[in-house]
């Protein structure tokens, strides 16, 4: 059985490192099928080893892309190590800007401060923010973690900064235009710019 762990999105190629995840998103894609964007299923028998990650890439022409996407059917930095190797030997070998499209709870995943690894790695993080109340981020996001997760995904977002060229907050537009309101008005305390995503069905 093959799997997925290199798809293309548009001009991007997306990297699907594992299906875990900390947290059970209202609105998860992976609520309505195995794909995306119309991907092959993205659900992995086993989380690929770095080395079956890397023989994938072989198979790309990546001076196609404009970006290589870490983000799949679970949370990358779930695997945060195997990441950051891959994206080290890629950027050896030249490659388009990296990104990460993550939950933010990096730091919770790994008991520790993880930002400032993505210095000289990761050139755009995007952080899903998905709520501007803590009481409604825990309603729709529903992390493992509980109470600390809002706080602590704004924390590594402003960690980011340091570190990382760009960063983004993001919501999708299903939220309603009080949370996105509240959503903006964290964004804005934080320093970082905030982007409404058309949700994928």
């Amino acid at each position: 059985m093959s799997m997925t762990i290199l798809y293309e999105v548009g001009n991007n190629l997306y990297v699907n490192l594992t299906n875990k995840c900390p947290c059970s998103c209202t609105f998860c894609i992976r609520n309505n099928g195995d794909g995306a964007y119309g991907s092959d299923s993205l659900w992995l028998e086993h989380d690929p080893e770095e080395q079956e990650i890397l023989k994938d890439f072989e198979k790309y022409d990546l001076s196609r892309y404009n970006e290589i996407v870490f983000c799949g059917y679970g949370e990358p930095t779930m695997r945060l190590d195997v990441m950051l190797s891959v994206i080290g030997k890629l950027k050896e070998k030249g490659c388009p800007a990296i990104r990460l499209n993550t939950n933010g709870l990096s730091d919770l995943i790994h008991g520790e401060p993880t930002a400032h690894k993505l210095k000289g790695l990761v050139d755009i993080v995007s952080i899903s923010l998905n709520a501007g109340t803590k009481e409604e981020y825990l309603k729709v996001t529903r992390p493992k973690y509980g109470d600390e997760s809002f706080e602590a995904m704004q924390k590594f977002a402003s960690d980011c900064k340091n570190y990382v060229p760009s960063v983004i907050l993001t919501v999708v537009d299903v939220i309603g235009e009080e949370q996105i309101a509240a959503s903006q008005a964290v964004a804005d305390k934080l320093g970082i710019k905030l982007r409404v995503r058309k949700y994928e069905s």
